[in-house]
């Protein structure tokens, strides 16, 4: 079965009263969860380049030969052999889970919610489904980054950058192999894309203009998931997957510093007004991918078939009981800023960045500066 996605229009995006409007979140819905094919309407244009002075960008230039001395082996460097206790695994993670999921306790005191009656079970059920979930969503992600660096190789018009984005179509490849390789045999589960992902990997994909695709991917959804993939690595002690995600965290990161160095050099010569239009896009792409992190295919599985409450809870949770949420945005605070867009036109994203309480990244080391740091032991 093939499905045609329709993505909302911009005007009914960016028309939300506010980035918490409850109705707004929930008035997207997937519903080609069945289908084994999603069809998005990819509007570029391919560009040939005949200048192949390789190196005018030398920091473009070293990426790529670092990247090319950085393949691994998903099949060869991962023991898959491992025995995987998925039992312990989510006891171990509970700590965790329980930090993540403060208001949700709080709101199974109150009378009439639907977690009243909740006892230690449904909470060990929920970690676990939150845990394939999650897994289930960095594999979707992953697929989406393999097509949007497919297309960057396509349109991007350096030859420099044309280099490097074809050794991340190979990393994107490894990393969806081995998330679904885990998810198959060691999880034995797996949840469809989440709805706001999927819209968001369709705006990133359906736009012509290259940085575009640059931005959806590269710094907003590839940051996320550096982020992501670091937290569950330092809460895990499960040596499969922890060593999977540092394999993939080493990739990571050099996908991201890609992003920060190619539009770097392009947002210096935009116009205000085309700025404008990247901040909201990259504002846009923030709140998705804070609303992906709602779990509502877990309420769903779970029974809950009234999740209005729980996503209430959890927006308006005060920050020190949203610590996870808000360290997903430790990567993507600083390289907006490094790109000059937090106080481009009167401050217009550092200021959305401030209602949404993730401004206090800014000053964190951006990507370009650190993903050396995450580099493989040779």
């Amino acid at each position: 079965m093939v499905a045609t996605h329709h993505n909302p229009t911009d005007a009914e995006i960016l028309g939300r009263d506010e980035a918490n409007d409850l109705d707004g979140i929930l008035a997207l819905t997937n519903t080609d969860v069945q289908s084994a094919i999603t069809t998005v309407q990819n509007n570029a244009d391919s560009i040939f380049t005949w200048n192949y002075e390789k190196g005018e960008r030398p920091r473009l230039n070293k990426l790529y030969e670092k990247a090319k001395g950085a393949m691994w082996d998903g099949e060869k460097d991962l023991d898959w052999s491992t025995e995987v206790d998925i039992d312990l695994m989510v006891e171990q993670m509970k700590v965790a889970s329980q930090l993540q999921n403060t208001s949700l306790y709080k709101l199974a005191e109150v009378p009439g919610s639907p977690l009243r009656n909740w006892g230690e079970k449904e909470w060990t059920d929920l970690s676990r489904e939150s845990l394939v979930w999650q897994m289930s969503q960095f594999l979707h992600g992953e697929q989406g980054a393999l097509v949007a660096t497919a297309k960057i190789v396509e349109t991007v018009p350096w030859i420099d950058a044309k280099y490097y984005a074809s050794t991340q179509v190979m990393d994107e490849a490894r990393h969806v192999e081995v998330f679904a390789k885990y998810l198959d045999t060691k999880l034995d589960d797996h949840y469809p894309i989440n709805v706001h992902l999927q819209h968001l990997l369709d705006d990133v994909i359906e736009d012509s203009r290259w940085d575009m695709t640059y931005l959806g991917m590269q710094i907003m959804i590839e940051g996320l998931a550096l982020a992501a993939f670091g937290f569950l690595h330092m809460m895990t002690e499960e040596p499969l997957l922890k060593k999977l995600l540092r394999y993939v965290m080493s990739d990571e990161a050099r996908h991201v510093a890609f992003g920060v160095l190619s539009l770097q050099e392009y947002y210096e010569n935009l116009s205000l007004a085309e700025i404008r239009e990247r901040q909201e896009f990259a504002f846009e792409a923030a709140v998705r991918m804070r609303d992906r992190f709602l779990r509502q295919e877990v309420w769903h599985r779970m029974g809950i078939d009234d999740a209005k409450p729980l996503l209430r809870a959890q927006l308006e949770a005060p920050p020190e009981e949203k610590e996870f949420q808000r360290l997903l945005f430790s990567k993507i605070v600083p390289n907006c800023k490094k790109l000059g867009l937090l106080d481009a036109g009167e401050g217009w994203l550092r200021t959305k960045f401030e209602e949404i309480n993730v401004i206090e990244f800014e000053h964190m080391e951006s990507t370009d500066e650190e993903y050396a740091d995450f580099a493989l032991e040779s």
